[in-house]
């Protein structure tokens, strides 16, 4: 861990008056465990980078043009926005958007798009349910996100797409539904297994057992059937595609803890991940990385899909 991500780290586990409380999970107790999970107590420059991914957002779609709204379901939240480069049958990438489970909408995420369709790859990013919406309940938020997926699949063509070059990407929450994805059983829903041929995750949560354990349990619905189905780290006998797992120096130990163990799990299991560790970058700083075709996410998914 680096100088600075031990700095924060001190700081996010100092414990109220110096009185520390029962282990809850690991060596931390519920503030702590609760702060891990809290990207506020990591990231105090949260509200002005989020609301530059929507000033950005909106830079974009001046420049390319607005996006390609498209339904894959048929409630209205079911659509996706498709940016569309200048090449046929180009590779597809597929953006999934975080907010904690509880917020983001695509259109604030198109300032990713940039960066990719001038490279020569086509852009979707969908818009799915959120959690305050379905009672507390990750499922129908994953399955949307797994419909999303397959419709682009299925209908890629249609706007230039290569469905054989399908590569996924997710932040945060979204990286969690995006691991979700890529352990699904493809083939029960008459699609190929290795439906997505590259994935890059970041700043994910791959095992659930201690976001359950979180704050986060205030407004989502865990039980152990849940921890179980939507943990992707528990699931690495599905996984077919190689994977980049991403986070920053600046996040809470416990989240960089989550991409390590799921790398060392993925490898023991004999599946291809690469671990990229952004030096110096909070939770919502290093996405930004991925707009840039130098930056580290950015020149990660362009190898990935053998662009640039």
């Amino acid at each position: 861990m680096s100088a600075a991500a031990v700095a924060v780290s001190g700081r996010g586990q100092d414990s109220t008056a110096g009185v520390r409380g029962p282990s809850v999970w690991m060596d931390m107790d519920q503030k702590t465990l609760d702060d891990a999970y809290d990207q506020t107590v990591w990231a105090p420059n949260r509200p002005l980078l989020l609301a530059r991914y929507a000033s950005n957002s909106e830079v974009v779609r001046r420049r390319l043009g607005s996006p390609h709204r498209m339904a894959y379901g048929p409630t209205p939240i079911e659509q996706l926005d498709v940016f569309v480069s200048n090449r046929r049958n180009a590779p597809i990438h597929v953006f999934i958007h975080g907010g904690q489970w509880r917020g983001g909408f695509a259109r604030d995420y198109a300032f990713l798009a940039e960066n990719l369709v001038r490279a020569g790859a086509h852009v979707v990013i969908p818009d799915f349910v959120n959690v305050l919406e379905t009672g507390g309940h990750l499922g129908p938020m994953a399955d949307q996100v797994r419909q999303a997926i397959g419709w682009v699949y299925k209908n890629g063509r249609s706007f230039g797409g290569d469905p054989e070059r399908l590569f996924l990407s997710g932040h945060s929450s979204g990286a969690h539904l995006a691991g979700v994805a890529l352990v699904t059983d493809w083939r029960a829903q008459a699609l190929p297994e290795d439906i997505v041929k590259g994935a890059m995750l970041c700043s994910a949560m791959y095992e659930l057992k201690p976001v359950a354990l979180s704050a986060r349990s205030s407004y989502v619905k865990f039980t152990s059937d849940v921890e179980d189905a939507l943990s992707s780290q528990r699931h690495l006998m599905r996984l077919h595609c190689p994977v980049v797992a991403a986070y920053g120096t600046g996040e809470s130990p416990e989240f960089q803890r989550q991409s390590r163990d799921f790398a060392a799990a993925a490898r023991a299991a004999g599946k291809s991940v690469d671990v990229l560790v952004a030096e110096n970058y909070n939770h919502f700083e290093i996405l930004e990385t991925m707009a840039n075709p130098i930056g580290l996410l950015g020149r990660a998914v362009l190898d990935q899909m053998k662009l640039g």
